[in-house]
């Protein structure tokens, strides 16, 4: 499976910008939280890069009862009333099908938004619309 969230953090355009607020929620994660990384897999700026939490060899702590069957990439920003720009979604599309070329993912995953296994709005109302549009995006049934 392959989970999408999002920060809840300002967005980020420039490469500067995105590292601090990595930073930044590294610290919260590990200050905070408790965990021993960002519990995500990967995070996705609006510079178009990818940052990597825990990666593809470490479980994360990014979706609860899931994390040991699932990679996540979290969008850096707020995408409740607004999308990730085209190089974020360009950035996360790749970065899946990535994993799939590395036989990480398989060619078979399930796409979900945070919200479907969890009380939340992550990763956000418009974003989640756009996601359920995705090849592989299922709606999470036990």
């Amino acid at each position: 499976m392959f989970f999408i969230h999002h920060t809840v953090s300002r967005a980020c355009t420039t490469k500067a910008r995105c590292i601090g607020i990595v930073r930044g929620i590294q610290n919260d994660h590990i200050d905070h939280r408790g965990f021993d990384d960002i519990g995500y897999s990967f995070l996705v700026g609006g510079d178009g890069n990818v940052y990597e939490g825990r990666g593809w060899s470490n479980v994360g702590a990014h979706t609860e009862n899931f994390n040991s069957r699932s990679f996540a990439a979290a969008m850096i920003g707020n995408f409740e009333a607004t999308l990730p720009n085209a190089k974020a979604v360009t950035a996360v599309k790749n970065l899946i099908a990535f994993g799939v070329h590395l036989g990480k993912i398989a060619r078979s995953y399930r796409l979900h938004g945070h919200r479907d296994v969890k009380v939340t709005a992550c990763p956000g109302t418009n974003f989640y619309n756009l996601v359920k549009t995705w090849p592989n995006y299922r709606r999470y049934e036990p």
